[in-house]
């Protein structure tokens, strides 16, 4: 298998090649193509994040290659890497990021906040790797909510995603604690949402002023005073679990935006744990997985 070496503007402390043709894997590549590396050093790379392949930063040696790849190694030093308390990448391609996003941490910038949010974060990091790299947002959660976010590399992908999102995304869950215990233990709560003029959103029976919203819960487990919920989104409208909860009689304990009165976890105890979707350019179904937060299910045993 041989290279073809791109043109590029690179300095001489990094190698771009494109990989001409046939599959295998990067570890047997690269011997095979630097045979006066030793074995050590190209490990080495891996090892130390020096090599990125389409531009996302790869340590396994197993990782699989194909035509068309862009390889590029750094012999200079490794790929930086995100390290944030509140927001992990948990998978990441040419197209999309998924991330785990800490409470407390906004999305997207607002009109007062700009710089401390997880795009920004992660659109630093990015660029860190490559300048470029560009950003889009495809979904958002609230301020207080924890949990799995999606992203676009590209408005392309960022276009295809928000187009045909009730397509693709499959099955989207989050973990709530309520106070006392809903009736019936497991349903559906479905109405019309709509916003008021201080931006709070509430429920109508008219469909021609709000729109559609179905969310399906399940009690996970209960303790009498507090429980702990699945809820399922079948529709995505902003702050549809708490208004549908706060409506039923039982607030997601912490909001007080919405009607709670109390705050064991010391915050919103929302958690967006399961995200499902069929990735828009390999058609392939993704799950990703968040754990529940051990405070939500302590205050519920």
């Amino acid at each position: 298998m041989r290279i073809k070496h791109k043109p590029s503007g690179e300095k001489k402390s990094k190698i771009r090649v494109t990989v001409a043709q046939g599959e295998d894997t990067l570890l047997k590549y690269l011997i095979a193509q630097y045979p006066e590396c030793s074995r050590t050093t190209v490990k080495s790379w891996l090892t130390h994040r020096q090599i990125a392949i389409n531009r996302i930063p790869v340590t396994a040696y197993d990782t699989p290659i194909n035509r068309g790849d862009e390889i590029l190694i750094n012999l200079e030093r490794g790929f930086g890497r995100l390290s944030h308390p509140r927001l992990k990448i948990v998978y990441e391609d040419e197209y999309i990021v998924v991330v785990d996003k800490g409470y407390g941490l906004l999305s997207v910038a607002t009109d007062k906040i700009k710089d401390k949010t997880a795009f920004r974060i992660l659109s630093d990091y990015l660029k860190e790797n490559d300048p470029a790299a560009k950003l889009f947002v495809v979904h958002r959660l609230d301020r207080d909510t924890s949990g799995l976010l999606m992203y676009a590399k590209s408005e392309k992908i960022q276009s295809m995603l928000q187009r045909s999102w009730n397509e693709l995304v499959t099955d989207r869950r989050y973990a709530a604690v309520i106070a006392g215990c809903i009736e019936p233990a497991e349903g559906d709560i479905t109405s019309f949402l709509a916003e008021n003029s201080v931006h709070q959103m509430y429920s109508t029976d008219d469909p021609q002023a709000g729109r559609y919203a179905h969310t399906r819960y399940e009690t996970l487990q209960s303790n009498g005073k507090y429980s702990l919920l699945s809820l399922q989104l079948e529709t995505g409208r902003k702050n549809q679990i708490r208004v549908h909860l706060s409506e039923k009689g039982h607030p997601i304990t912490g909001d007080r935006r919405y009607g709670s009165h109390d705050n064991p976890a010391g915050r919103l105890a929302l958690h967006a744990y399961r995200l499902r979707f069929i990735h828009p350019i390999t058609r392939r179904e993704l799950t990703f997985e968040s754990p529940i937060p051990e405070k939500f299910k302590k205050i519920t045993q």
